[in-house]
């Protein structure tokens, strides 16, 4: 545990700062609320309509979907950095991987999943 010592410090220090520069902003920051400060600001364009509106499930399964292939990408990186360890064993594994990620990826695109209506 002593070799996580040092990691530690860093993240009390960090923790430190944050909380320290919020105070600080909070005590000495100017607060002086206008109706035009207070007013939601999106890209310098006046905002429509309600904050509440709905959204239409497709939009949320089609980011889930990118969220989960993302997710699996990243698995080829610690592959491919220990890949001469590993040997025709690791190379067989990944290609079952991939393999499995295609038909998933297949089934999804024939479903209509990535169809953006």
């Amino acid at each position: 545990m002593v070799e996580y010592l040092p990691i530690l410090i860093l993240f009390i220090i960090a923790l430190g700062f944050a909380v320290t520069n919020v105070i600080l902003s909070a005590i000495f920051g100017t607060q002086k609320p206008t109706a035009e400060k207070l007013t939601p600001y999106e890209c310098g364009i006046d905002p429509v309509g309600s904050a509440r509106e709905r959204f239409s499930v497709k939009f949320y399964l089609i980011a889930m979907l990118f969220v989960i292939f993302d997710i699996e990408v990243v698995f080829l990186y610690p592959w491919a950095v220990a890949f001469q360890s590993l040997k025709l064993f690791g190379f067989i594994e990944m290609v079952i991987f991939i393999g499995i990620l295609f038909i998933c990826y297949l089934y999804i695109w024939k479903r209509g999943g990535l169809e953006w209506e």
